[in-house]
């Protein structure tokens, strides 16, 4: 039987390949040729609405699915946070979903949307709060309205609030279980400063300290019509959802917009520095502070982060460390510009204990290198090609196009950023490459940290290709692990 299927299904193929058909197929794949992609990023404007009371929206209606999806999105996260009070505001974000309303127990709450199958949430991260919910368009009405209940008159419901308390106590107790935490939280601090909120820390103090009374006075700092902005994407008329936001800001008292977060004022020091953890493997990041976001030199640094380590296998700090030298399965760079001060560039990577020292000359190396000699044209190309090819990504789907205009409606970015974008990549040559790295990337103002066991990790490898005395003149500043629940050094 099965041997008669095949038969059948062989006189169903065609006996020959049309000659055209043929001529047009190229003998090896780099051969074939794509039209060119014609993609203009949409611009913000013609998806701006105002509201009668000044809260901006911006409408993106699309009919493949029955559903909607609507975004509060908050000025104002953890760097609100009182002093003595880290984590309160993040509290607050929470506890807006999770504690029900003044007039629906959390219990209610939880029982109506799941019955409604609406997905809803609300967080504060450190520099804005956020509600959203999906819903089906059948069913918009009742969702919203219980939606609009929730952020505008949260219950914090006492035993709810209990359950985060404990929840988040047991995460502060695990905070010196995995060695990226430590590194992450110690880089930070180090970067922006301890007290700065950027790296500033709950500790269990503060978090017993919290209550009710003080989720509320953060609720009603952060979560009112001054400080939003709302995006919505989904089967719904524009005219309609116009008059149901309207209708529901209406009578919500719009208080001042919060401040901008503050500019770190400690100054970053450079050296050598490490926290000792007994783990196999070293981690470790090498960078410093660098640029905001519409600094001249974004668009080379951009580049030049890409083709150093920023570009996964293709980058030059990739293919040493790991693919040439095997030394480690994760290594490169990132390029992090600040918003509202500068931000950060590191080299990051893990390796064992007796290879980090050189995996860290290597990187150090490569920074050197991309200092001193142009970039080639190939690398050139592949960066380029990188941004420009993938940038129509951006804006993909409505709910990540609406995301890109709020925030930068919100952070106040150039409404001709998006359109130049492309351009901006295509003219930066090998020349601004080197130069920026030249002023950007002086190893010298450079940090190395390093988590891990100091005594197999300073000998270096067994070749003694190097070792860590190379580094700074292996002059460190051993950093004290400090007890989760209290940031204090471990004695």
């Amino acid at each position: 039987m099965r041997l008669r299927t095949l038969s059948l299904f062989a006189l169903c193929l065609p006996t020959s390949i049309p000659l055209a058909a043929a001529q047009d197929i190229p003998n090896r794949p780099e051969d074939i040729q794509f039209a060119p992609l014609n993609f203009e990023p949409p611009e913000a404007a013609g998806y701006r609405h105002e509201l009668s009371n000044g809260v901006l929206v911006y409408l993106a209606p699309s009919q493949e699915l029955p559903l909607v999806n609507i975004v509060f999105t908050f000025k104002g996260g953890g760097y609100l946070d009182p002093q003595g009070q880290v984590g309160l505001v993040s509290a607050t974000g929470s506890m807006i979903r999770r504690g029900g309303t003044m007039s629906v127990s959390a219990e209610d709450l939880d029982e109506r949307f799941d019955f409604l199958a609406a997905n809803v949430s609300s967080s504060s991260g450190s520099t804005t709060s956020l509600a959203t919910i999906n819903c089906l368009k059948s069913n918009l009405e009742e969702c919203f309205a219980l939606f609009m209940d929730m952020i505008r008159n949260p219950g914090f419901q006492a035993d709810r609030f209990t359950v985060y308390v404990d929840e988040l106590l047991e995460r502060l107790r695990q905070r010196n279980d995995f060695p990226d935490a430590i590194l992450n939280r110690e880089w930070k601090a180090l970067l922006y400063g301890r007290d700065h909120y950027e790296a500033s820390q709950t500790t269990e103090p503060m978090v017993q300290a919290m209550s009710i009374a003080d989720l509320r006075d953060v609720h009603r700092q952060i979560f009112h019509p001054g400080n939003l902005i709302i995006a919505v994407n989904g089967d719904f008329e524009e005219s309609q959802m116009l008059a149901l936001l309207e209708e529901a800001v209406s009578g919500w008292e719009k208080r001042p917009l919060v401040i901008d977060p503050p500019a770190p004022e400690v100054k970053f020091t450079p050296g050598l520095y490490h926290v000792e953890k007994d783990i196999p493997q070293g981690k470790v990041f090498i960078g410093l502070r660098t640029i905001s976001r519409d600094h001249p030199d974004y668009f080379p640094m951009l580049m030049m982060n890409e083709i150093l380590g920023g570009g996964g296998f293709t980058s030059r700090i990739t293919k040493r460390v790991r693919s040439d030298e095997g030394l480690a399965y994760s290594a490169g760079s990132t390029f992090i510009p600040g918003v509202y001060f500068p931000g950060e560039f590191r080299a990051l990577f893990q390796s064992k204990n007796p290879t980090v020292a050189l995996s860290a000359k290597i990187i150090l190396e490569e920074i050197e290198l991309i200092r001193s000699e142009p970039v080639t044209g190939e690398e050139l190309e592949i960066a380029r090609n990188s941004f420009i090819e993938t940038f129509p990504r951006t804006f993909e789907s409505k709910a990540g196009m609406l995301n890109v205009f709020v925030n930068d409606e919100m952070t106040g970015r150039d409404a001709a950023y998006w359109k130049n974008y492309r351009d901006n990549i295509k003219r930066i040559t090998a020349e601004q490459i080197m130069d920026v790295a030249r002023r950007r990337l002086d190893p010298r103002q450079m940090a190395v940290f390093v988590v891990g066991k100091w005594d197999e990790i300073y000998q270096g490898d067994l070749d003694q290709r190097a070792n860590m005395s190379e580094i700074f003149g292996g002059n460190v500043t051993h950093l004290p692990l400090r007890d989760p629940m209290t940031m204090e050094p471990i004695k």
